[in-house]
C-alpha cells in the first residue's frame, strides 16, 4: 500500500472490483492505492471500533450507513493500537466532527494512519452488488495520475484471496501481557489472542478475572503455564481452515476438560476441534444489528458480528464428538448460519458473534457470566 497525506476533498479516486465493476468518487483519508477483500458493514454507529477491530485485517470495509464520521475520533474507543482495515468506503462523510469527546476528525485519523479510502460513491449500489455477487477482491486508487482501468483491474486480480489466508499471527500480540482483575481477583484465564479486541479482556476483568493474553502461536504448555481456571479463544481474521496450531491447542484444553469459551474465530476453532468443517460465507455478517437466537433459552438477541466464515454443523441433532456430545446453541435468524456451539458433557462453549459489545448492543453480555459460572462449577 502506498500513501500520501495530501488534502483529499477534490482528489479523484476509483474503486475497482475483481469482476470489473468500477465506482468513481473522491479520495477519503490517505491518497494512494490499497487492496483487500470488499465487505460491507451494516452498523449505524461504532465506526471507530470497526476500524480498529483486528478481524478486519486485509479487508476494505464499505459502510452501508450513508453518513459517517459525525462523532469524530477519540483516544478512548479504539479496540486495538491501530486501524486494521486496508481501505474504507463511505458515501457522505461528515465535514465537521460534532461530539464533545472528539479529538480529531475521521478523515484526519485515516490520513495519519495511511488508510486509503474513497467517498462520494453509491454505497447502496455497491452493497447490493456484493450481496448478489459475494465478497471479492477490490482495489482503491486515488491521486492525480490514476492508472488506466485495465491496469487497475489486473492489479486487483493479482491480490491473494481471503480463502486460505492465515492471518491471526499477523494481528496478535507478540508477547504475553496481563489484564488485571477489577476489584477482587476470582479467576485466572488464559486468552489466546487470534485478533482480540481490547474490550474483551476488560469485560472479563470486570467479573474478577485476571486475563493472561497469549500470542496466537501459544502452545498448550504456554496456556497451562499460567495455571488457568479457564481458557479463552478470541476473534480474529483469515480462514479457520489454516489455523491448525490453535485447533491443536484447543483439543489439548478439551482433553483436560478445562472450562473453555471462544468467540468468532474461536467458535470456528472449536468447530474444527470437534471435527466439524468450516466454509466461506457468500458475503458474511458484519454490523451490530444481527438477530441471533440462543436455542438453550429461546431468547432472541441483537448482536455484533464480523465474520466471513462459518462452522458446518448440523442444526437438527446432537452430534457425537471425540470430546462428548455437542450441539448448535445459537443460530442466525437471517440465514440459519451456526452462531454458537456447546458441549453437553464438559464445560466448553462458543459463539460466532461479539458479546463484548464494542461497538454494539449489550444483549449478549450474559455470555461472560456463563463462562464465570462454568469456572465456578469446576472449582466447586
Amino acid at each position: 500500500m502506498t500513501t500520501s497525506t495530501r488534502g483529499t476533498s477534490k482528489v479523484p479516486a476509483v474503486l475497482v472490483l475483481e469482476d470489473g465493476r468500477i465506482f468513481r468518487g473522491r479520495a477519503y483519508g490517505a491518497v494512494g492505492e490499497t487492496f483487500g477483500e470488499a465487505v460491507f458493514s451494516t452498523g449505524m454507529t461504532g465506526y471507530q471500533e470497526t476500524l480498529t477491530d483486528p478481524s478486519y485485517h486485509r479487508q476494505v470495509v464499505v459502510m452501508t450507513a450513508p453518513h459517517v464520521g459525525n462523532t469524530g475520533v477519540n483516544d478512548e474507543d479504539p479496540e486495538s493500537a491501530r486501524i486494521w482495515v486496508s481501505g474504507y468506503v463511505v458515501r457522505d462523510p461528515a465535514r465537521v466532527s460534532s461530539n464533545w469527546r472528539a479529538q480529531r476528525s475521521l478523515d484526519e485519523e485515516l490520513r495519519h494512519q495511511g488508510v486509503v479510502g474513497i467517498q462520494g460513491i453509491d454505497t447502496r449500489a455497491l452493497t447490493r452488488h456484493l450481496r448478489e455477487s459475494g465478497a471479492m477482491r477490490v482495489g482503491i486508487f486515488s491521486g492525480s495520475a490514476l492508472p488506466d482501468e485495465g491496469t487497475m483491474l489486473a492489479e486487483v486480480r493479482q491480490q491473494p484471496e481471503m480463502k486460505g489466508a492465515n492471518l491471526s499471527a499477523e494481528v496478535a500480540t507478540k508477547e504475553t501481557y496481563v489484564v488485571p482483575a477489577i476489584g477482587e481477583k476470582k479467576f485466572t484465564v488464559a486468552a489466546v489472542d487470534l485478533g482480540i479486541k481490547g474490550m474483551t479482556p476488560h469485560r472479563m476483568a470486570e467479573r474478577g478475572i485476571e486475563v493472561h493474553v497469549l500470542p496466537a502461536t501459544a502452545t498448550a504448555e504456554d496456556v497451562y503455564a499460567v495455571n488457568p481456571d479457564g481458557v479463552f479463544f478470541s476473534n480474529g481474521p483469515g480462514d479457520p481452515a489454516t489455523a491448525d496450531g490453535p485447533v491443536a491447542v484447543m483439543q489439548a484444553v478439551l482433553e483436560r476438560r478445562t472450562p473453555l469459551f471462544g468467540i468468532c474465530f474461536g467458535n470456528q476453532i472449536l468447530g474444527r476441534a470437534l471435527g466439524f468443517g468450516t466454509y466461506k460465507l457468500k458475503y458474511g455478517h458484519r454490523g451490530i444489528n444481527q438477530p441471533v437466537q440462543d436455542r438453550t433459552t429461546g431468547k432472541v438477541e441483537v448482536t455484533a458480528h464480523n465474520h466471513g466464515f462459518a462452522v458446518d454443523a448440523p442444526l437438527d441433532k446432537v452430534s457425537d464428538t471425540p470430546y462428548g456430545r455437542a450441539e448448535v446453541s445459537h443460530v442466525c435468524l437471517n440465514d440459519n448460519v451456526v452462531e454458537g456451539l456447546q458441549l453437553l458433557d464438559q464445560p466448553a462453549f462458543s459463539v460466532q458473534y461479539h458479546p463484548e459489545a464494542a461497538a454494539g448492543p449489550h444483549d449478549a453480555a450474559y455470555l461472560f457470566d456463563r463462562f464465570v459460572s462454568l469456572m465456578e462449577a469446576e472449582r466447586a
